[in-house]
């Protein structure tokens, strides 16, 4: 499944705290509102997750829809940030090998909850960001 019907949906495991302060730093530079929010937790999300291959109960990637493509990893990342006001420049990073990319990018991933630490239950976001995120 590489097609999802919305467009600019940032799925991310909203029990992982590294994960939640992605989600917070995207909207506050996505002066647009381009960009909206699924936890994986939620029912949306957790069907989201299962289109693309991700295991709900044990993601290994955040992953976005853009232009009805789905990225997963370092492209996801790189997709979200490219597109947000002054980060333009990251797209040469598109550069690097994925290769190379990838094996970075999950070995944060499955590192997080030790590196960055875990909630108990999904962050609940402030007003405003709450009226972006997809349950």
């Amino acid at each position: 499944m590489s097609k999802w019907p919305d467009d600019d949906v940032i799925l991310f495991d909203g029990v992982c705290v590294f994960c939640s302060r992605w989600v917070r730093f995207v909207a506050q530079r996505d002066m647009a509102k381009r960009f909206r929010f699924t936890p994986i937790q939620s029912e949306y999300g957790a069907r989201l997750a299962r289109a693309f291959g991700i295991d709900p109960d044990d993601p290994d990637t955040n992953a976005v829809v853009h232009g009805g493509e789905v990225y997963m990893k370092s492209d996801a990342a790189l997709t979200v940030l490219s597109r947000l006001p002054g980060w333009g420049w990251v797209r040469v990073l598109f550069a690097v090998p994925k290769p190379l990319r990838d094996p970075v990018y999950s070995l944060i991933a499955r590192n997080r909850y030790r590196i960055f630490g875990k909630y108990d239950a999904c962050f609940v976001p402030d007003a405003d960001l709450r009226a972006r995120v997809i349950e």
